[in-house]
This record gives structure tokens, C-alpha cells and sequence, in this order.
């Protein structure tokens, strides 16, 4: 039996963005085979997002620019990664958001505390993956294991943390009735 191949196109070059979406959507719909894209688009917010509103909102517009510039593909995907003070420390999470033409889901990774000295230089207006870099003695850790792969010697890295909040932004589409009115209000 032939599976369905469907085109999938991710708002971001980086190649542990675009592993963790594929490996998210094969493992929810292994009935389908996918064919993941990558295309640079803006975030439309700050290189390093500082609320959890604001990565959000660059998850959202990443999502949409990748529709704007691949609209007959199957499916959309946006990442940001970001920030939140949260008490007196500096926490780090990402936000996922997937689109097909008539459905969005959404989900937010696991949240991790950064360590002072990273925090610091994140509040001084450093984007994380460059503060870990100079903390850690790292180069472009960001498109390897992330923060989260230095601090836990990769038992946990960045591209598990975002596959997982793939696979949880996908529970739309795989109960779509109970999901489509909500994001029929999305579309109007």
C-alpha cells in the first residue's frame, strides 16, 4: 500500500526545528509519508522573544509567512523559542504552531530555568543561543542540542523538546471535529 505524501514547509532553516517537525508528524501519522521544506521567514517579533506572548506571536507569524510563500503546500509549521522571567529567574520554552488549510494547532515545549550567568546576558539583549555559546564555550549550539542539551549533557536536547510540543499541536488534527469550529473562529 503506497502511503500519502504530504508537503510540509517549516518557517525556519535551522535543522533541529525541521528534524523535530518531521519526526513529530511521522510519528502522529505514520500512514503518511512527508516531505519537509524549510524556508527563512521573519518571526516578526524580537531575535529573542522575552514573554510568552510574544513567542507565541513569532511561532503565529512564522506559520504565516511559510503559508504566504509555499501556499500549496499541506502543512505550515512555526517555531520560536523564548524567554520568560518567571519570580527572579529567567525560564526558556518554545512555541509551536501548525497549520493546514483549515485547521491550527498549537502547544508550548517544556519550560527549563537557564542558569544566572546565561540569564544575564539574555536580560543585557543577547538571543539565548549566542549567550549559551559564550557561557558554555560552545559554537552555534542553537542548531545542535540547545541550552537544554548543554545543561542536561543531551539526555534531553532541543530537537526532543520541540518534537514533543509537534506532536501536542498536532492533537487537532488528529480529533479535527472536535477542533474545527474553534479554528474556523481563527479564519474569520
Amino acid at each position: 500500500m503506497n502511503k500519502v505524501v504530504l508537503k510540509v514547509v517549516v518557517g525556519s532553516t535551522n535543522p533541529v526545528k525541521v528534524k523535530a517537525v518531521h519526526s513529530g508528524l511521522q510519528a502522529m501519522f505514520p500512514q503518511h509519508e512527508f516531505i519537509v521544506e524549510s524556508v527563512s521567514v521573519p518571526s516578526g517579533v524580537a531575535d529573542q522573544p522575552l514573554t510568552d506572548t510574544e513567542t507565541l506571536t513569532g511561532a503565529f507569524n512564522r506559520m504565516n509567512n511559510a503559508y504566504e510563500a509555499f501556499p500549496e503546500a499541506d502543512f505550515w509549521v512555526g517555531i520560536e523559542g523564548g524567554v520568560q522571567s518567571l519570580h527572579v529567574e529567567l525560564a526558556a520554552f518554545a512555541w509551536i504552531v501548525v497549520r493546514t488549510k483549515n485547521l491550527v494547532g498549537k502547544a508550548r515545549s517544556g519550560m527549563f530555568f537557564l542558569p544566572q550567568a546565561v540569564a544575564e546576558l539574555v536580560k543585557q539583549g543577547v538571543e539565548l543561543g549566542a549567550a549559551d555559546d559564550q557561557v558554555f564555550g560552545q559554537t552555534n549550539s542553537k542548531q545542535k542540542g540547545g541550552a537544554i542539551g548543554i545543561l542536561t549533557n543531551n539526555v534531553v536536547d532541543r530537537q526532543e523538546l520541540y518534537e514533543q510540543a509537534t506532536k501536542l499541536a498536532l492533537v487537532p488534527f488528529r480529533n479535527e471535529a472536535l477542533y474545527s469550529r474553534a479554528t474556523e473562529k481563527m479564519f474569520a
